[in-house]
């Protein structure tokens, strides 16, 4: 007898040692968790993060070492009818006598009048570190607190980026805790409903938050690699969620499966490594390869979310293959208990009178069609993913704006106010140059013409004030020029007025001048650029995939055909899930049921993500159904017989694990926030559509058409293939009996 594989090896090891194998688990994320807070978060830089023009924009700023200060305003307007020039003066005064006295402001300006006579905007600049600013804003809001209460007759504002940044942060922050909080209590409600056992429930989770706790301490320390952003921490708990969970399912099923059928419980061990074991190695290394496109993005977001992704995999993955075992072989009998009667006796593994598993009658009944009418079966399954599919040939790529954050803070409310009064104050645009010192007379009278041009083209915001501010470097190197635009960051006008500062007025404007380096950046400009950075990458990281994808899949299975397939069904998977995002989110007919305002776009960052997430996640549901499908052809079945075992005997646990992650990613469609509900709401429809009608009637159809084709390869591929411990039963012949 051969040597038997690394799986099999480590969890009879495990199994024979539980307690040396759980210590040695405890110690490594202990270590990992510990060690990673010791070291610190390295956090990606501006200059990290620019990509196209905005990024040039971003450094030459940057380059000018200019101090800003973070900066607040009081806003005063009417309650109804014209506002009172002279109360409105009196609460301006009142404002800056009371905020003057306030730790953390370093000067207070002169109020400005609107240009239509009817808002008064006081502005407040505040001292310390910006970055810090909406920490230290409440006291600034609590005096304008009370110089409403004074003055009740008008209505009186606090509103700036601190301001703003608190109280979003408040509110998101709320969103996320309260997400986290449920995802708990929804994996462990949908995992006692899977297995009838609470401690059957309890072992995935355990692994899945063992598995995050050591990915999060990992990735603290490679940031000082591949510096981290703040989404990092948040994918690391969806992904290691997801993965942990499905991984331990897949390995406790087939453990409690082979008890069922009277093996003691280290051969149950050990078959269950062979098996699942063997289909969580090559899943996590398809999830990795997955996730490792995104180093191919030169994105210090997309580069830092798949260091988080790639280490949160690699220990599920080892976890599953150490501790689980030994936890399993510890436990024994013992992870069946307490029960939950009624839902035992719907989900305990069963036996029929010559021990194979007993066959419920739902998922044979879903089969039936795929295995007696393939062809037929699949024209019209495929047919209608494609149907799916087709809307995502229109999709739209835009970031939120600020007019797409949720209005229920009286900040939100506050700001809209501004905007409408003082337009300059809304979108603007950023136009950086960098000039010898020496030109630094010339670019000024440049950008002050530009100013001016622009103010009298309908596309742009005239400035407030004074008019046009520039802002000079110490060394006379850099100038700034801050251009507004009377419309939304998303809208067509907004972009309009971008290509038009970037292919007419600045050019003109610096043409001529020595040695001149100019961008034009801004909000606007970071959605711009951004959705042509993602659609050319896009390729790349999609051919990436594919490639390595097929390469595993061909190696692990022996079959260029398998390899094929899987991805062509997994390429349906995703199209299928874009389609679905732009039906439900480029309209507006969703937008009451599920409590969103349309963008009329997907989120840029979207659609580069959500393929290689599906892509991964999707193929540990393939791996796991054609390891089943390839158990029962090498144990002799027919192809269409062991088809029909493959996917009756897998189906239970793949149905449990996509509810569980169905049930997660929907927490987040909850979210407030645009980007969180479309990510949220594209991996569950993806999710459910995978697991249902990819893995129960299209790969089924398809697998049964193919028949022994299924299994070809090339002569170096092929091997001799060592009989399975486990022997499949025969298959349901109300399935196959027609053939």
């Amino acid at each position: 007898m051969g040597r038997r594989p690394v799986t099999v090896r480590l969890a009879r090891w495990s199994a024979e040692h539980p307690w040396r194998a759980i210590a040695l688990w405890v110690v490594f994320v202990a270590v990992c968790f510990v060690g990673g807070n010791a070291a610190g978060l390295n956090e990606a830089t501006d200059a990290d993060q620019a990509i196209g023009e905005f990024g040039r924009a971003e450094l030459i700023v940057d380059s000018g070492g200019f101090h800003e200060p973070a900066m607040e305003n009081v806003l005063i307007t009417p309650r109804s009818g014209a506002l009172d020039p002279a109360a409105a003066k009196a609460a301006a005064n009142d404002a800056a006598a009371r905020l003057r006295q306030v730790e953390g402001v370093a000067s207070v300006g002169t109020p400005l009048p609107s240009r239509d006579g009817e808002a008064l905007l006081l502005p407040i600049t505040m001292s310390g570190d910006p970055e810090t600013a909406e920490d230290r804003v409440q006291p600034l809001r609590d005096a304008t607190a009370k110089v409403q209460e004074a003055h009740p007759a008008l209505r009186v504002e606090e509103v700036g980026g601190p301001s703003i940044g608190k109280a979003l942060n408040d509110t998101l922050g709320a969103d996320f805790k309260r997400a986290e909080l449920l995802s708990l209590p929804v994996t462990l409600a949908i995992l006692v409903i899977a297995f009838g056992a609470l401690i059957a429930a309890g072992v995935p989770v355990l692994l899945a938050l063992s598995s995050v706790a050591a990915a999060m301490g990992l990735s603290t320390l490679a940031s000082h690699l591949v510096p981290a952003t703040d989404t990092t921490a948040s994918v690391i708990l969806l992904i290691g969620m997801a993965v942990g969970v499905d991984y331990s399912l897949f390995y406790v099923r087939r453990e409690r499966e082979e008890r069922a059928k009277g093996r003691s419980g280290l051969d149950a061990v050990e078959i269950a490594a062979e098996t699942s074991g063997h289909a969580v190695v090559v899943s996590g290394t398809a999830v990795i390869i997955s996730m490792a496109g995104l180093l191919l993005a030169q994105d210090a977001i997309f580069s830092s979310l798949a260091v988080g992704s790639i280490l949160v995999v690699a220990v599920a993955v080892t976890g599953s293959l150490t501790v689980l075992p030994a936890l399993l072989a510890k436990l024994g009998r013992w992870v069946d208990r307490p029960r939950v009667p009624v839902l035992w006796r719907l989900t305990a593994p069963r036996t029929g009178r010559h021990g194979e598993p007993a066959r419920a009658r739902f998922w044979p009944a879903v089969l039936k069609p795929a295995l007696r009418a393939p062809l037929a079966t699949l024209v019209v399954s495929v047919g209608l993913l494609l149907a799916l599919a087709a809307p995502a040939l229109g999709m739209k790529l835009k970031f939120p704006g600020m007019e797409d954050v949720p209005r229920t803070t009286p900040a939100m409310q506050a700001y809209d106010r501004l905007t409408a009064a003082f337009p300059s104050n809304g979108t603007s645009h950023t136009v950086a140059v960098r000039a010898p010192a020496e030109q630094a007379d010339r670019v000024h009278a440049a950008l002050t013409d530009l100013a001016g041009r622009a103010a009298a083209d309908p596309l742009f915001a005239p400035a407030e004030g004074d008019g046009a501010k520039i802002k000079v470097s110490a060394d006379r190197r850099v100038s700034v020029l801050e251009v507004a635009t009377p419309y939304a960051s998303r809208t067509d006008e907004a972009a309009r007025s971008l290509h038009e500062l970037r292919d007419d007025y600045v050019p003109a404007a610096l043409r001529g001048v020595p040695g001149v380096e100019y961008a034009v950046g801004g909000g606007v400009a970071a959605s711009e650029d951004y959705a042509r950075h993602i659609r050319e990458k896009l390729p790349i990281v999609v051919a990436f995939v594919l490639a390595l994808t097929f390469l595993v899949m061909a190696w692990t299975f022996r079959s260029v055909v398998v390899a094929l397939t899987s991805i062509v069904l997994n390429l349906l998977s995703a199209g299928a899930a874009y389609g679905l995002l732009v039906l439900v989110f480029q309209g507006d007919w969703a937008a009451g049921p599920l409590g969103f305002t349309s963008i009329g776009a997907i989120v840029t960052w979207l659609p580069l993500f959500l393929f290689v997430v599906l892509f991964g996640l999707s193929m540990d549901y393939h791996v796991f159904v054609v390891s089943r499908i390839r158990e029962g052809i090498r144990s002799g079945l027919s192809n269409r017989e062991a088809v029909a075992y493959g996917i009756t005997s897998s189906a239970g646990v793949v149905s449990s694990a996509a509810l569980v992650m169905v049930g997660v990613f929907s927490i987040f469609a909850t979210l407030s926030t645009i980007d969180m509900k479309q990510l949220g709401i594209g991996l569950a429809a993806a999710i459910l559509l995978d697991a249902t009608i990819i893995r129960a009637v299209v790969l089924p159809s398809l697998m049964t058409l193919l028949g022994d084709a299924n299994w070809w390869a090339p002569r170096f591929l092929r091997r001799r293939e060592a009989t399975p411990p486990a022997e499949p039963p025969a298959p349901a012949p109300e399935l196959v009996g027609a053939h």
